[in-house]
């Protein structure tokens, strides 16, 4: 099957730029720098280097024809307003953001879950994104950041996925609690790659000013939260590194599982017991890959299974539901912020 050429931004460098994130690429001749694109705003300076995860990307304009390969990803670049430059999206595990289900139905899905790499170049990419490493892998995802290299296709991988230089998703294992900071940083690159830097910082603020207001709705000083991702048999809950985590620092909770270092690690019912969460934070998965992903079958395994079901939280159904989504390092984190705040403020005391 024949693809057409995808278009070549410039040379890929593999130069890492210590002194700050975003630097606009020094050239040995004269470069005439391209127009803003349209939409733009014509304040990046092109050519541009983002060093990305250990990575050198060159940009030698905005990007027209960009592939996110994650709901996170999408779903950031659909609220810097950006719909038009958008030719696919892959790999869902929940509904669109409401505000965003316009855009949305816009962009072509070329997957619901990891599309193959002949998909992607189908659509003539230009930049290609990701919210986790997994996408950039030969085994069970796309393809490596490599092979797309040798294509003259940019890639970028976000922030909240990457540790000294390492994909956490994609192999590595996080050793540093994820901050917030981390997905700002995404959005601000991502804005600033697109020339569109005002768009990144007022979605930035945003979310810091949601993020705010939510959490003095609550006082959680006291509360303790088990995070169950996902399956019955052997629960995946939250571990003390990740974005549940800091869910629960952010709202002022203790994680009873905070000091596993694994990010969701796989668990068992007497082991949840033992640590006696005062809250359940149940996972509403919108897919059917484990025995219990959707919130209805969680509670009914709680009220029936008699290790889980023996739990304070358990018993007195003290659960707060949220979106796989919004415990995904992603803008519906803070979603998930305001949910978690208010579930807790009406749970009785």
């Amino acid at each position: 099957m024949t693809f057409p050429a995808p278009r070549l931004l410039g040379r890929l460098t593999a130069a890492t730029l210590a002194a700050c994130m975003l630097v606009g690429c020094g050239a040995s001749e004269p470069v005439t720098a391209p127009g803003p694109a349209a939409g733009g705003e014509g304040v990046t300076t092109y050519p541009l280097t983002v060093d990305n995860c250990g990575r050198g990307q060159t940009f030698d304009a905005a990007p027209g024809r960009v592939v996110s390969l994650d709901q996170g990803s999408t779903e950031i670049l659909l609220s810097l307003g950006l719909a038009d430059r958008m030719v696919g999206t892959a790999s869902w595990t929940d509904p669109v953001r409401e505000n965003l289900a316009e855009d949305n139905a816009r962009v072509p899905r070329l997957a619901d879950n990891a599309p193959s790499y002949e998909a992607v170049l189908g659509t003539d990419p230009d930049f290609v994104t990701a919210s986790f490493g997994r996408h950039f892998k030969d085994e069970g995802g796309v393809a490596p950041r490599d092979r797309f290299a040798e294509t003259g296709i940019p890639t970028y991988l976000s922030p909240t996925d990457c540790e000294d230089g390492r994909s956490i998703n994609g192999g590595g294992k996080r050793t540093r609690p994820l901050t917030i900071d981390s997905l700002y940083q995404e959005i601000t690159e991502l804005a600033t790659i697109f020339d569109v830097p005002s768009r990144g910082a007022a979605l930035v603020e945003e979310l810091k000013s949601r993020t705010a207001a939510a959490t003095t709705q609550a006082d959680a000083s006291g509360t303790t939260l088990a995070f169950w991702f996902a399956d019955t048999r052997s629960p995946y809950v939250a571990g003390g590194t990740g974005s549940a985590e800091l869910l629960a620092r952010t709202v002022g909770a203790r994680n009873v599982f905070s000091d596993v270092t694994d990010e969701w690690p796989a668990t068992t019912w007497e082991a949840v017991v033992d640590r006696n969460p005062s809250v359940l934070v149940l996972g509403d998965l919108a897919r059917d890959r484990f025995p219990g992903d959707r919130l209805g079958d969680k509670e009914s395994f709680l009220s029936s299974d008699p290790v889980a079901g023996s739990m304070t939280a358990a018993r007195d159904k003290r659960y707060v539901p949220l979106r796989g989504a919004e415990m995904n390092p992603s803008i519906r984190l803070v979603d998930g912020v305001e949910k978690l705040a208010a579930g807790l403020a009406a749970l009785p005391r």
